[in-house]
C-alpha cells in the first residue's frame, strides 16, 4: 500500500521497496500528461517568450502570469553529471547517472542519463543528449535523456 511523505507517494512494502513517485499538483499536472504522452512540456510566458522549469504559477523571468505549456524538443547538453555506484535503496539499481541538463530551449533540469555503462567515455560534460520517457509505475512517466552521436570539441 503507498505511504504519503512529504507530498510524494512512497510505494514501498517491507519486502519490496518501491520508487518514490511525485504527486502531480494543478500547476504540473500539464508536464507530467505530456511525460504520459512521450513529450516534454514546459511553461513559456507569452510576456518575455522564456521557457521556464520548475512549473509555477507565474514567470520566473519577469513576473507575467500569462503562461502556456508548450512541447519542446529535448535536447541539449550536460552541465555536470555524477555516477551513483551505491543506490538509496533496492529500488534504484545502482550504478546510474545523475546529471544536470541545459536545454537548448534555456532552463536546466535535474534526470537520469541512460546508459548501460556509466564508465563511457561518451559521457561528459558538454556531451549532447535527447530526452527518452520511462514508466516508473502506471501512473507516472519520467523523463531521462540518451547520449547522442554529438559533442562539443575538447577545446570548447
Amino acid at each position: 500500500m503507498p505511504r504519503w511523505f512529504w507530498g510524494v507517494t512512497m510505494t514501498e512494502s517491507v519486502t519490496e521497496p518501491g520508487r518514490i513517485l511525485p504527486r502531480p499538483t494543478a500547476v504540473s499536472e500539464p508536464y507530467w500528461q505530456g511525460c504520459a504522452e512521450g513529450e516534454l512540456r514546459l511553461q513559456r510566458c507569452a510576456d518575455c517568450g522564456r521557457h521556464q522549469f520548475y512549473p509555477r504559477i507565474f514567470c520566473s523571468h519577469c513576473g507575467g502570469q500569462d503562461l502556456a505549456w508548450e512541447a519542446v524538443a529535448g535536447t541539449g547538453r550536460i552541465a555536470s553529471y555524477t555516477v551513483v555506484r551505491r543506490g538509496v535503496s533496492r529500488a534504484y539499481e545502482a550504478p546510474y547517472v545523475i546529471a544536470l541538463i541545459d536545454l537548448d530551449v534555456g532552463v536546466r533540469l535535474m534526470s537520469q542519463i541512460a546508459v548501460s555503462d556509466p564508465d563511457d567515455q561518451r559521457l561528459n560534460v558538454g556531451a549532447a543528449v535527447t530526452v527518452t520517457f520511462a514508466k516508473w509505475s502506471a501512473e507516472v512517466t519520467v523523463p531521462l535523456f540518451e547520449l547522442t552521436q554529438e559533442r562539443l570539441a575538447p577545446s570548447q
